[in-house]
């Protein structure tokens, strides 16, 4: 959509958060919310609440707040809710099967359709619906209709597997390996660093202890 291309990219990384929210609200019942309560459940300041609901127009009335309903429709067909996005797996390790099981279908969006890895053990074998295949099928399963992988291989080959990657039609990597990657400028690329995140919590932890009441 026009307007998803405008908006800075940290709004856009926030919209699911909210999508999300809106969810459980419209599921409880609630017909409207302000932006301080939806600052309060997703823990961002109201003011930036209202600073990316105004990328996309007059979303709510001052002294009403949003329409809860009318903000869910809105962002369900901004993110393409109704849309299934198939996605690919590359790497079947102890990370991998845990996000076979979880089911994406019935979450959001986005599912996963094919698992690839090396362990011959693995090949022919179905986790959370899923077929593992060998990775010398990569090149012909990444069909037309798959814009994206999950990379959860070993540090070692990741950088290997992302210049296979290119070579396919996928446009965009979700990295769960410390490795940075060098990819073409066709790809969008998102790291996700759980050790890195782990050492963030402990030191803000350590450092910035929470004020309890």
């Amino acid at each position: 959509m026009e307007e998803q291309q405008k908006i800075p990219q940290a709004t856009a990384k926030r919209l699911p958060l909210y999508y999300r929210y809106l969810e459980n609200l419209y599921g409880s019942g609630k017909l409207r919310v302000s932006s301080t309560e939806l600052s309060e459940a997703v823990k961002i300041d109201s003011a930036t609440i209202r600073r990316d609901f105004s990328y996309f127009g007059a979303l709510g009335r001052k002294g009403y707040g949003y329409d809860v309903h009318y903000l869910l429709s809105f962002f369900r067909k901004t993110l393409d809710q109704d849309e299934t996005t198939h996605v690919i797996l590359v790497g079947v390790g102890n990370l991998g099967k845990a996000l076979l099981n979880y089911n994406f279908a019935k979450n959001n969006n986005t599912q996963i359709v094919r698992a690839f890895d090396n362990d011959h053990s693995l090949v022919g074998h179905e986790i959370g619906g899923v077929t593992i295949s060998h990775m010398d099928e990569l090149d012909e399963k990444v069909t037309t209709d798959i814009k994206a992988a999950i990379l959860a291989v070993p540090s070692a080959v990741a950088q290997t597997v992302a210049d296979r990657l290119a070579n396919t039609g996928i446009q965009g990597i979700m990295n769960f390996t410390p490795t940075r990657l060098s990819v073409p400028d066709h790809i969008r690329l998102h790291h996700i660093d759980l050790s890195i995140e782990l050492q963030s919590l402990i030191y803000f932890l350590k450092h910035y202890p929470l004020q309890t009441k």
